[in-house]
């Protein structure tokens, strides 16, 4: 008789299921992805993949769940929020590199997105108040004098695919940069380009780098 696993070693199972499926999903959606797809990635069988998931659209949800929650966090985990400059550019920056250290998680979402979000939805009013909360910080910004008047939500969705760019059309941005398609994107020559633009358009100064 095989002995139970330990907390840990089922972790490390569920953990390589959820890598899996990812990947999965993020190249071939949820209907073009099979659960032997995913038990494969996994280096498990099939029956075991099941003896650690429900089915393979309970597992879609769970994905989708944790990208929304990583996500929201990422704009209100910033302290200085009275400063609309450090706030701005450090939310590009931590977007930008998460969006090049974890593009499959980008992907996913932007294949959600496409096909009309149907599980996404479920869980937009959540992100529907985080991101209210992010529109009344900048429309706090802006009564203060702080940065010049922008539409908050609009600003917001601009953030979102600059930042998700390099991810979502890596093949084509590595293309027309003369990027190596193993290499990686020289970020940081990415998140000065994307904070100068933000910036400039909320009015701020930007200093031009050092020669």
């Amino acid at each position: 008789m095989t002995p139970p696993l330990t907390s840990d070693k089922r972790r490390q199972v569920q953990t390589k299921i959820f890598r899996a499926a990812l990947r999965e999903f993020s190249l071939n959606g949820l209907q073009g992805t099979s659960t032997q797809a995913i038990a494969k990635a996994a280096g498990l069988s099939k029956p075991t993949l099941f003896y650690y998931i429900t089915s393979k659209e309970h597992l879609y949800e769970e994905i989708v769940t944790s990208i929304v929650a990583k996500w929201e966090s990422l704009f209100f985990d910033i302290d200085q929020r009275d400063d609309p400059k450090a706030v701005i550019s450090r939310y590009i920056e931590t977007k930008i590199l998460y969006a090049l250290e974890h593009p499959m998680e980008t992907r996913f979402f932007s294949q959600e997105v496409a096909r009309g979000a149907p599980v996404l939805r479920r869980h937009w009013e959540q992100s529907k108040d985080a991101t209210a909360r992010a529109c009344e910080v900048i429309e706090s910004w802006i009564s203060m004098g702080k940065i010049k008047p922008v539409d908050p939500m609009v600003f917001q969705m601009e953030l979102w695919a600059v930042t998700q760019h390099y991810a979502d059309y890596e093949a084509q941005a590595k293309f027309f940069l003369g990027v190596e398609n193993d290499a990686a994107f020289d970020a940081n020559r990415l998140i000065r380009q994307a904070q100068t633009l933000f910036l400039r358009g909320m009015g701020l100064e930007v200093e031009e780098p050092a020669a």
